[in-house]
């Protein structure tokens, strides 16, 4: 008779923890005095969100030819990678956050979790490998640290959501990505955070950054590992981007992609620095700052997040008068248009979209913002400006949650 009832409280614990704990829509509670679209109503920001998914899935969501896996196609990537550990990333928060709308979310959430560990970096097995090659054998030897963050902070949000009493250990598993990224993604002088964990302490980019990598609301949640290091991570981010706003971008509050010299004097990277002829303006890294950093003002509060968003939302608007039309795919840190760069990039829009639901004041922007980002179609953009699209909608029609 014990066993019985032991079998039965163990099926019944399986049905229960199967079940999302914050299922879409949440309509979660944000910070006080932080906005949503308010011209139209919450049933229709929701419908937005799961038809924009329901495309979003079909068209990146891929199953591995090599195994019980799910990654996230990286289409037009440099190289033609399959995937980049970034879109596996943000895949896996994706996924979480569209439990209960989508019932074969988790375990299209383990799916991409396998894939991840199926990908390790050579230099430390909880680790992505940055990209991987459709072949099933080769793949990078480094990690990203976006992606690693990423991961680890969807496993934190997968444990909340599902919690780890059954099937894979959530929890632990995030603990172990945390613990490798406090050992080889942060630098242990600067507590800035490195590009990658092939830079050594006597590599001559040890003080240089991706200003991309900083994402202060998740960075916040590593705090599960009971380290000293992620206060000073988030302090010292927000000094050194605070300086670089002061320094090189009074006026629009810019970061660039990438900042060098960190230990002597920040400065925006050199042209041709690591990607491109752009790499110390606002560009396709930076353009994800704004969204990044509101975060922690939407979710927690912070007000260094506000202070640092508030010169960069009175810019937009101003440079566009209003437009969202106007929006350029990249910016000198003075606020000057790239030359040739005049067209929509949704991952530069959504994340301007992001940053102006922190004041009230920008409530007419935020809404023209909406309305423009919904009108384009799936087709009209590729996986990273489709799967920042899908990110932030979810964060835009109030349903974005913490663990």
């Amino acid at each position: 008779m014990k066993v019985k009832f032991l079998l039965i409280s163990f099926f019944i614990s399986c049905i229960i923890t199967a079940q999302p704990l914050h299922p879409f829509p949440q309509h979660s509670t944000y910070f006080d005095g932080v906005i949503v679209p308010d011209h139209i109503s919450q049933k229709e920001l929701d419908d937005s969100v799961t038809s924009f998914y329901d495309q979003w899935k079909e068209k990146y969501l891929k199953q591995s030819a090599c195994s019980n896996s799910y990654y996230i196609w990286a289409e037009n990537s440099a190289k033609n990678y399959a995937s980049v550990s970034e879109g596996q990333g943000y895949g896996m928060m994706i996924m979480v956050l569209m439990a209960g709308y989508d019932t074969a979310a988790r375990s299209i959430f383990d799916g991409l979790f396998r894939y991840y560990k199926e990908h390790p970096s050579k230099r430390n097995q909880y680790l992505m490998s940055w990209a991987q090659i459709n072949n099933c054998k080769e793949f990078e030897e480094s990690a990203a640290t976006d992606g690693d963050i990423d991961i680890a902070y969807s496993l934190l949000l997968a444990n909340a959501q599902w919690t780890s009493n059954s099937g894979i250990n959530y929890f632990q598993e995030a603990k172990n990505i945390v613990n490798a990224i406090e050992m080889q993604d942060i630098n242990k002088t600067s507590f800035t955070i490195l590009e990658s964990n092939s830079i050594e302490e006597d590599s001559r980019d040890y003080f240089d950054m991706r200003s991309s990598d900083f994402i202060p609301s998740e960075i916040r949640s590593f705090s599960v590992t009971d380290s000293n290091t992620w206060a000073k991570v988030l302090n010292n981010n927000y000094t050194l981007f605070n300086f670089l706003q002061n320094e090189y971008s009074d006026g629009t509050g810019l970061v660039p992609d990438f900042i060098q010299s960190i230990n002597i004097k920040p400065k925006p990277a050199r042209r041709l620095y690591l990607e491109s002829i752009y790499d110390g303006m606002y560009y396709y890294n930076a353009c994800r700052v704004p969204w990044r950093i509101a975060t922690d003002y939407i979710v927690n509060g912070d007000v260094r997040a506000k202070k640092f968003i508030a010169p960069i939302n009175k810019w937009i608007q101003e440079t566009t008068q209003g437009n969202p039309d106007n929006i350029s795919a990249g910016y000198s840190l003075q606020g000057d248009d790239i030359k040739t760069k005049n067209f929509e990039a949704l991952s530069f829009i959504t994340s301007f979209a992001v940053a102006a639901m922190i004041d009230n004041k920008n409530q007419q922007w935020l809404n023209s913002l909406w309305d423009y980002t919904i009108h384009f179609k799936l087709n009209d953009f590729d996986y990273y400006d489709n799967t920042i699209k899908m990110i932030n909608l979810v964060i835009l029609s109030h349903n974005y949650w913490a663990p």
